[in-house]
């Protein structure tokens, strides 16, 4: 999230918004005809695939689906080498793999731009998604609070980063051994809480979000962590700490009677049908941005 600044994510917010009228309207709109999204999947997804691929045809574009298990990646071609050669034959690339190191290496080897659609560290554009979610159902985030409940993972990251971009508090509660990691957040970020209890952190939140205990690629851990999240379910009574108007997100899939009762995630505070959909819009200006730069047009 750190690699946009306040400006530029208000600007593709704009353009999202525009984009998304669009769709509803179904207003042809192809700004990216003939142009390619390369999609390179080390893990599996159906959001991310969905939204991408979608998006991209909507736009008027290509997506190509590639997965290292059916491509040289996964046959032990360097990734700068792989980043050189796909970089030459599209105009973006989105990868969905696990080290942050790998994204990394094969955006300073490509000529275009490269979108993070997930890995181990990061999930930039599921919170990105979240943070427009937020905006539209409620307007700004400045100055209001957002409570994490759950696993220390990628999402949670994510989330702390957006904290500094947009300004809001982070309340944050883990259990005990699946804390935050504190040598991955910047010692001058101070706009975050920590709490034991999981019910204190949502107190006055504005936002109160989660995710699975489990996240793809720790599933050896499943009993371990059902044992040690046992009370950190999001359920009603958490929910009845924060505002009255609070929202609940989930970025999905989720498991009812785990992180969170089917009461809240089917309830009247849950927008997490839109956060899915706010994907699409999101990514397909963020696409737009990154492909033809700013766009100047009516609304």
């Amino acid at each position: 999230m750190s690699d946009l600044t306040l400006d530029e994510y208000h600007y593709v917010m704009e353009r999202a918004r525009i984009i998304k009228r669009k769709f509803k309207e179904y207003q042809i709109y192809h700004p990216l005809i003939d142009r390619t999204l390369v999609m390179i999947f080390e893990k599996n997804s159906t959001r991310t695939r969905l939204s991408f691929e979608a998006g991209m045809h909507q736009l008027g574009g290509a997506a190509i689906y590639l997965n290292t298990r059916d491509s040289q990646l996964g046959r032990g071609e360097p990734v700068e080498d792989a980043g050189q050669v796909i970089s030459r034959m599209c105009d973006i690339i989105m990868i969905r793999t696990f080290g942050q190191d790998i994204i990394e290496r094969f955006a300073a080897n490509s000529r275009v731009p490269v979108i993070n659609g997930l890995t181990n560290e990061h999930h930039p554009c599921q919170v990105f998604a979240d943070v427009f979610t937020f905006i539209e159902h409620r307007g700004a985030l400045t100055g209001k609070s957002v409570a994490w409940v759950g696993d220390a993972n990628n999402m949670l990251y994510s989330w702390l980063q957006a904290a500094q971009i947009f300004g809001f508090h982070l309340n944050i509660s883990t259990p005990k051994s699946y804390e935050v990691d504190l040598s991955r957040i910047p010692k001058s970020q101070t706009n975050y809480t920590l709490f034991t209890n999981p019910s204190d952190a949502c107190v006055g939140a504005s936002l109160v979000t989660t995710d699975v205990w489990t996240s793809m690629g720790y599933e050896a851990e499943n009993q371990a962590r059902l044992t040690a999240f046992d009370g950190w379910i999001v359920d009603a009574a958490k929910m009845a700490r924060a505002q009255p108007d609070a929202l609940f997100m989930h970025c999905l899939p989720a498991h009812r009677g785990e992180e969170v009762s089917a009461e809240v995630i089917d309830g009247p505070q849950s927008v997490v049908w839109d956060e899915a959909e706010n994907r699409l819009h999101i990514q397909k200006a963020l696409l737009e941005y990154l492909v033809i730069g700013k766009v100047v047009s009516p609304d």
